[in-house]
This record gives structure tokens, C-alpha cells and sequence, in this order.
């Protein structure tokens, strides 16, 4: 009934070059063009969002001007301050002259006073006299903006580094998928681990089928198939303390019926499994994307096991055939396995017909049996009744 494949369909190393649209490790492979002027002021009208997406060297480049920006006006204005009052060196002072900033002579020492200030760094040498009232004002405005400054930047950092991203890259999935029987069914696997200790609570792991479609001749439109996948202990709230193998059911309903071990790996469709869950230790929500392409199903393979019990009573996960499969009898495909699970059914239904034929006769005859031995009997005899004998000595309320 079953057949044993003896080529392997798609090593688990090469990747296919087939365009996903969603890469392995889940960033979505999308680009937009054209965009208006307005939708990309969007971009900076969200400015936190946008500045916890981007790129780590530009968080660092755009703080490093937001300081060094800062400085350098602020160091305009102490300047501007010094040359009003006629502190700067080689200006003409009466008798008498009252400083507004010690020791700022020029642009070079105004910036460095701007930067002392912000900084909260004193080196004694330059200090406001206290003898100008908008020397007072313009500290008090440098330290405010350094304090909104210096919190935006740390939100910003301390955002990037516990983006449920960087969980998400912890969480990984076996690189093909395999088709076998599965406890009587004909089934997709999928294995996913998680790398950490901390577990993801609340998981659902769900998937989409996405298919290609050319409307009109330019437009490509994409059609999205729910995929239901289980595992021993359902879809929702997973215990992933352990590596999981996810099933899908090839049967009536799945849109991987018409598939059979020949031409799978000339399908055209792209297979996305979503994990979502919220960190044990973070709290934050967490999604993790992969997906394969019919180059990467295996047909009549099933997964080497992983998880083992040590000497001293641990459970242990070996990693390194996470991803690896081994050959295994499977049927041709999904419509041979019902056709050939029909034709069992029905040759047990006969079975168990004619099994009941001849249990009824001689049940029948037995009945007629009893019936005759019953009429030579006088009185009523119930055959569930049985005689004990009870000795007078037994005292009947002693425990």
C-alpha cells in the first residue's frame, strides 16, 4: 500500500530561488515605491516608531548630533551673551566692567561652557557671575532640553534593546518541512524550539498558504489560505518547554490534497508559520515568521528524534538533528491514502457482518435452548441468582 521513496526530494541545506515573500528568518521581503511627500512625513510625524525601527548606526549618528547640535547652539547664544556685555577678548571695557560669564572669550570658550553646563561638568574656570538676569534664564533653558535630551535617547535605546524582535530570534524553526504518516494520518510537520529557558506563554501557532496570481497581466494577486496546525496538546497555550513538531492533516479539507510526492516540488505556493506568544520575563508580545517553499517539503520523511533523558535525570535536546530527517514508508499521496483507507474500511465492515450473522444464529439457537430446558422446569428460575451458605457463628455486625 505504501511506498518507500528512495530520492530525496530537497536537502535541508540549499535554499530555494524561488522569491518569498516572507525571508526564513520572517522579515517580509516588500518594497514600496512611489510613496507621496505626505506619506513619508508620516515616517516623521511618528518619530518614536520610526526611531525604534531604524538602524542602530543611525540612532547613534542622529544622538550624537542632537547633543553636539545642542551644544553648539546653546554655545552660539553664550557667545552672542559674551559679546553683548563686552566679555570677549580685544572688545573695549570701561572701568568697572561687570563679567556675565567668567573666562569666555571667544566661540571656542563659549562651546565649552555650553557643553559644561549641559553636562552638569564643573572645572571651575568659567561660571556666570549671577550679575545678568538672562544668563539665569538660558541655564535654566540648556537644562531642561539636556534632561529631555538625555530621557528620549535612553527610551530610545532601552526600547531597541527589548524589542520583541530580538526574542524572536530565539525562537527558531526546523529549515524543510516533512510529509509522513503521522498516528494514521497523512500529515505536514513543522519542528520549532525555543533557544531560551524562559517560556513564551499564551503561544498560538497558526499558518498561511499564499499563492501567486496574475490579474490582468500586470497585477500579482496574492491568495491567502488559512493552514491549521496542532500539536499533542492543541494550538492554543502551548507548554514550549521542549521542542515542538507542528502537524497539519492532509486530508479532504487541506489545500495540500491534490499534492502527491511527484510534483510538489513543481508547486507554486509559499507556506508561512506565525508563533505568537508574550515573554515569561518581559512581558512583551512576541511574533515569529518563517516559511517554505515546495522546494523545501520533504515527502516520505519524518524528523530523527531529539530529546533524550540523561544519567542524571535531565532532559536533554540535541540540537544538532533538529533539522534533520530520515527516510520512512509514506503513501504517494493524499488520495491514494484515502482510497486505500476506504477500501480497509469496507473490507472490516464485510468482516464484521458476516462475524454478526453467525454470532446471531447461534445466539438464536441458544435461545430456543433455553427456552425448552426452561418449560421442564417448575416454578420461576432466575439464572442471575447464586446460593451462599451463612454459618450461624459469623457475627454479622463486627467489622
Amino acid at each position: 500500500m505504501f511506498q518507500v521513496f528512495q530520492g530525496h526530494l530537497q536537502p535541508a541545506g540549499p535554499r530555494s530561488r524561488k522569491t518569498r515573500l516572507v525571508t526564513k528568518n520572517g522579515h517580509c521581503n516588500m518594497e514600496l515605491g512611489n510613496v507621496r511627500h505626505g506619506g513619508r512625513l508620516a515616517y516623521l510625524l511618528d518619530l518614536w516608531t520610526t526611531l525604534v525601527e531604524i538602524r542602530w548606526r543611525f540612532v547613534l549618528l542622529l544622538f550624537a548630533a542632537s547633543f553636539t547640535g545642542s551644544w553648539f547652539v546653546f554655545g552660539l547664544l553664550w557667545f552672542w551673551i559674551a559679546r553683548s556685555n563686552g566679555d570677549l577678548g580685544g572688545q573695549n571695557r570701561a572701568d568697572g566692567h561687570v563679567r556675565c560669564v567668567d573666562n569666555v572669550h571667544g566661540l571656542t570658550t563659549a562651546f565649552l561652557y555650553s557643553l559644561e553646563t549641559q553636562t552638569t561638568i564643573g572645572y571651575g574656570g568659567r561660571a556666570l557671575t549671577g550679575h545678568c538676569a538672562g544668563t539665569v534664564a538660558l541655564v535654566v533653558l540648556q537644562s531642561l532640553v539636556g534632561v529631555f535630551i538625555n530621557c528620549f535617547a535612553c527610551g530610545v535605546v532601552l526600547a531597541k534593546v527589548s524589542s520583541p524582535k530580538k526574542r524572536a530570534k530565539t525562537v527558531t524553526f526546523s529549515d524543510t518541512a516533512v510529509v509522513c504518516l503521522q498516528r494514521g494520518n497523512l500529515c505536514l510537520l513543522i519542528r520549532v524550539a525555543n533557544l531560551r529557558k524562559t517560556l513564551l506563554i499564551g503561544s498560538q501557532i497558526y499558518g498561511k498558504l499564499l499563492r501567486t496570481a496574475a490579474a490582468d497581466g500586470e497585477t500579482v494577486v496574492l491568495d491567502q489560505v488559512d493552514i491549521d496546525f496542532t500539536v499533542d496538546a492543541g494550538k492554543d497555550n502551548l507548554f514550549f518547554v521542549c521542542p515542538l513538531t507542528l502537524c497539519h492533516v492532509i486530508d479532504r479539507s487541506s489545500p495540500f490534497y491534490e499534492l502527491c510526492a511527484d510534483n510538489v516540488s513543481r508547486q507554486d505556493f509559499e507556506l508561512v508559520v506565525f508563533l505568537d506568544g508574550t515573554d515569561e520575563s518581559s512581558s512583551s508580545s512576541c511574533q515569529v515568521r518563517t516559511s517554505y517553499v515546495p522546494q523545501e517539503i520533504q515527502w516520505g520523511f519524518s524528523f530523527l528524534p531529539i530529546v533524550s533523558r540523561t544519567r542524571t535525570g535531565k532532559y536533554r535536546v540535541d540540537f544538532s538533528n533538529f533539522s534533520k530527517s530520515v527516510r520512512v514508508s509514506t503513501p504517494h499521496c493524499a488520495r491514494c491514502f484515502d482510497t486505500d483507507s476506504d477500501h480497509g474500511n469496507h473490507g472490516n465492515h464485510e468482516n464484521h457482518g458476516n462475524h454478526e450473522d453467525h454470532e446471531n444464529h447461534g445466539n438464536h439457537e441458544n435461545h430456543d435452548k433455553d427456552q425448552q430446558s426452561s418449560r421442564q422446569k417448575k416454578g420461576v428460575d432466575n439464572l442471575g441468582f447464586q446460593v451462599i451458605h451463612i454459618h450461624d457463628s459469623v457475627d454479622a455486625t463486627k467489622m
